[in-house]
């Protein structure tokens, strides 16, 4: 635990080392804490919180910088943000297309931008998550032992599939087995008719059932290739921080992390069960395993539910309270447009 003091210190060495990026003296510190202490009280301070692991020394200055553990505790428990001032420009410059909910894709790739151009680092967002339910099935004959698989989403979308069976069927078999899905399998989960093609396959025809089960398996193969992408904007970004933009064995990691999107889902997907922002700092998570990359995440809902993430990817030496609003705003404002739709 650290006294008042310490913890004033801190916040103002962390403050101080955002806004310059040069290691923090105790000169400075006592210039700006606005604590009325002597040079020596405050080197000793910072020798207690070097030896916490809160500081550290760089070989080249005698001033200290923040560690990973520095920040957290910085973030925890001396943050205090506003939704007004730089997180209220947000707001003010969002794009049309962010808040009108004509065009989903388009409000998805506009919060990435968004989230970049304001950040002035990575921009990231989760596609929203579709439920594995179909609206309506239809079976076309498109040859010999060729069906064309139609399925129809709650929402309306429309995706094809070409099946290949053992068997030739007829437009009579086929309309037959869309009859059946289409009244008593409409609205439920894939594995629900799955379960339920399974129950009754002693009442169906064995040629239905098969066709029924291969429809089931496709719907499911569909719902894998239309499940969540992320969506990743602003990566050349990150060559312009002094932090780390002559390290190329770094930056090829982190870009190696950009290419791999499923490590982002995995990070993203886990901010994504956490209430409002949340805050991955240095090598907190084996997703993104740098000491130097700092993830302000946050995830939006669509009425009321939750169907994604979305954040930004920086430096630790980021501006936090601005990163929290712009985050947070942008959350809110794809929620409530996609919400419209």
């Amino acid at each position: 635990m650290l006294d008042d003091r310490a913890k004033m210190l801190l916040k103002t060495l962390v403050e101080r080392y955002i806004a310059d990026g040069q290691p923090v003296g105790s000169r400075t510190l006592s210039r700006t804490s606005g604590l009325e202490l002597s040079p020596a009280t405050i080197r000793n301070v910072m020798s207690d919180l070097e030896e916490l692991g809160l500081i550290v020394s760089p070989h080249t200055s005698a001033g200290r910088v923040p560690t990973a553990r520095g920040y957290r505790m910085f973030v925890d428990a001396m943050l205090t943000t506003r939704v007004q001032g730089a997180g209220r420009d947000a707001v003010d410059t969002l794009p049309a297309p962010l808040i009108e909910p004509d065009q989903p894709k388009r409000v998805i790739a506009n919060a990435a931008q968004v989230l970049s151009s304001l950040s002035h680092f990575v921009g990231v967002i989760t596609t929203p998550r579709k439920p594995s339910v179909f609206r309506h099935m239809e079976f076309l004959r498109l040859g010999e032992r060729r069906i064309l698989l139609i399925l129809v989403s709650p929402d309306g979308d429309v995706q094809n599939r070409v099946l290949f069976t053992a068997k030739d069927y007829g437009q009579g078999e086929l309309q037959e087995a869309s009859n059946y899905l289409n009244s008593h399998c409409a609205g439920l989960s894939i594995e629900a008719m799955r379960e339920r093609i399974k129950s009754e396959v002693d009442t169906l025809r064995v040629e239905i059932s098969t066709l029924m089960q291969s429809a089931v398996q496709a719907g499911s193969e569909a719902v894998d290739e239309e499940s969540q992408r992320v969506v990743v904007v602003g990566e050349r970004n990150l060559l312009e921080v002094s932090d780390f933009g002559t390290d190329l064995g770094s930056l090829r990691k982190m870009f190696d992390v950009f290419e791999q999107k499923t490590q982002l889902m995995r990070l993203l997907d886990g901010s994504s069960r956490a209430e409002g922002v949340s805050i991955y700092i240095g090598g907190e998570t084996g997703v993104v395993p740098f000491e130097e990359l700092s993830v302000v995440s946050a995830p939006y809902e669509v009425h009321g539910q939750i169907v994604g993430t979305l954040g930004v990817i920086g430096p630790t030496r980021m501006a936090y309270d601005r990163m929290i609003q712009i985050v947070d705003v942008t959350a809110r404002l794809v929620g409530n447009a996609l919400s419209q739709k």
